[in-house]
């Protein structure tokens, strides 16, 4: 059983297009935590008494510019994941182990020339859209059973 408290609330966003391919963007911060590579879906905070698929919703657009979609499911239950212990201190001031996450999946109803991420806090450069297995291969180790999971979920809407 995790102790809900050290955990930071946030959602997830796994965003497909018409080609069924998925969203991963890579970080701009990735290789001050030491890892350059890293890859992620949008995911972020969830506000004070936020519904979660609005925070969903409010997350893509601030960080992708993404605002046209559809959303086609909720993961039933909360996810967690723990950071490397290095980066604890360095991350959300030492409050939290690690997140625990609301994942939706989403469809994209726009096109390419309407995402954005050079958004005022901007947190990626630079995007692509991969089958959802690929996902799997292109985030942090720390985060990968998180991904697992989710991919493994959501794979039915895929096929």
């Amino acid at each position: 059983m995790k102790n809900d408290a050290l955990y930071r609330p946030c959602v997830g966003i796994v965003l497909f297009n018409q080609d069924k391919k998925v969203f991963i963007a890579q970080r701009l911060d990735g290789h001050k935590l030491g890892w350059p590579d890293s890859w992620q879906f949008p995911q972020g905070g969830i506000e004070e008494e936020e519904e979660l698929a609005v925070a969903a919703l409010r997350e893509l657009k601030e960080e992708t510019g993404i605002d046209e979609v559809e959303i086609i499911a909720e993961m039933p239950h909360w996810l967690y994941y723990d950071l490397p212990k290095d980066l604890i201190a360095k991350i959300w001031q030492g409050k939290y182990k690690g997140q625990k996450q609301k994942w939706f999946l989403l469809k994209f109803l726009g096109n390419d020339s309407q995402i954005n991420l050079a958004q005022d806090h901007a947190e990626f450069h630079k995007f692509e859209w991969v089958d959802i297995d690929e996902s799997i291969n292109r985030v942090v180790p720390f985060k990968l059973d998180v991904y697992k999971e989710l991919v493994d979920y959501f794979r039915d809407w895929f096929k």
